[in-house]
């Protein structure tokens, strides 16, 4: 039974997600507070954590960063707070993924399944070599890319975006680590680089680049791949 620790200090959602996550088969663990949360998790194991960064003994990030040290249990932060720079600081500190309050229970559910799949069989370079859509083909070994039986040219910028991307399948990519893995540090804030990459990789990929289905950004936040 996969055990889910959900962290918040609104009984109102604590009980939401207890009877939701218990009616499909997960055990649940609870905490309302960072200092609590740690303790449970230490002497628990959790598979997955829900947290709220909104505390009241400590930030959410905090939290986020104690079990970082020594822990690499999925964490999906469920959060009131909207502004960027919150959830860009979530994700920095060890996040996999951010949901905003008010929020819809399947959408929370369907990224807490992906979280835990992610959890227990981690991706290895074997079985990413050659990553396929419905519309086209990425191989991460000979770093082609094809679509319709032919082969697309990308721009080694192009082909940087899409490999981080691709290798972090179903992973939201924050767009501070995207910049600096393919531009480097000192374009960490310059986020109108990867809009415009973006746009190129659908325009050349996506059936219809407007609706991206391989391609998907997550406002404020980052991009992500999925398959």
């Amino acid at each position: 039974m996969t055990k889910v620790l959900v962290v918040d200090d609104e009984p109102q959602i604590v009980r939401a997600l207890r009877i939701n996550l218990a009616a499909r088969g997960y055990e649940v663990l609870t905490a309302h507070d960072g200092a609590s949360a740690l303790r449970v998790a230490a002497s628990d194991r959790p598979d997955v954590v829900v947290l709220d960064l909104g505390l009241p003994d400590r930030d959410g990030t905090e939290v986020i960063a104690g079990l970082r040290g020594w822990t690499s249990v999925p964490i999906l932060v469920l959060s009131a707070r909207t502004d960027s720079s919150d959830k860009v600081g979530a994700l920095d500190a060890g996040a996999d993924d951010y949901v905003t309050k008010p929020f819809g229970m399947d959408e929370l559910l369907a990224r807490l399944r992906a979280a835990v799949r992610r959890a227990a069989h981690p991706a290895d370079e074997t079985e990413l070599a050659v990553v396929e859509t419905a519309t086209f083909t990425v191989d991460l070994v000979a770093k082609r890319v094809h679509r319709d039986g032919s082969e697309v040219h990308l721009t080694p910028t192009e082909w940087g975006v899409l490999e981080m991307l691709v290798r972090n399948r179903g992973r939201l990519v924050a767009q501070k680590q995207l910049l600096q893995e393919v531009w480097g540090p000192a374009y960490a804030k310059e986020t109108h680089y990867l809009r415009v990459y973006l746009a190129q990789l659908r325009r050349k990929l996506e059936a219809e680049p407007s609706r991206p289905r391989h391609l998907i950004t997550e406002p404020g936040m980052g991009y992500r791949f999925e398959a």
